[in-house]
């Protein structure tokens, strides 16, 4: 097979122009705003992750490395709750977690108060790759966001922020997957 790309994906113009043609009633408007933010996540999402893929870990392993951070120190959660945190299901979390304790960056271990609990935790070298990332991204970001004042970042930051509070009031549960990603 040859190296020849696939289709393009049409323009935002050429993709409202196509459902205005289908769809009458549509507000050319306010999809242009969804199809921006959709394929704009889209693109990040590959960005972020060909940045952890040069580190050798996964957006998938990013994911947990940044909740144990989250949970703060010792960065230790049981699986269940990464599961919950993640959207993901028990099994596939036990998948990504042997993942991650066979690479070294996260171990798993009975609980010695609880012998029944099990508790993951972020390693050195799982907390490096961590860091290491972050740096790779506020880069990305900062890059993204150049031609924006700091008036305008404050500004989008604070419309967006609404939009997804306003996704998260109608969608409680739309924060996992709607199918395991690994």
């Amino acid at each position: 097979m040859g190296d020849t790309p696939g289709p393009t994906e049409p323009t935002l113009e050429e993709q409202i122009a196509a459902y205005q043609r289908e769809f009458q009633d549509l507000d050319p408007q306010v999809e242009q705003i969804v199809s921006a933010l959709g394929r704009l996540n889209r693109r990040m999402s590959v960005a972020y992750g060909r940045q952890t893929a040069t580190l050798g870990i996964s957006n998938a392993e990013w994911e947990v490395l940044k909740a144990l951070v989250l949970s703060g120190a010792p960065y230790q959660l049981g699986p269940g709750e990464l599961a919950r945190r993640l959207g993901l299901t028990p099994a596939a979390m036990t998948h990504r977690i042997d993942r991650m304790v066979a690479e070294g960056l996260v171990t798993r271990d009975r609980d010695e108060t609880n012998r029944v609990r099990v508790i993951v935790e972020l390693t050195a070298e799982g907390r490096e790759k961590w860091l290491e990332a972050m740096r790779l991204a506020t880069v990305f970001e900062e890059d993204l966001l150049q031609d924006l004042s700091q008036e305008e970042r404050g500004a989008l930051g604070e419309v967006l922020t609404r939009l997804l509070r306003r996704v998260e009031d109608a969608q409680p549960d739309a924060g996992g997957r709607l199918t395991d990603l690994d």
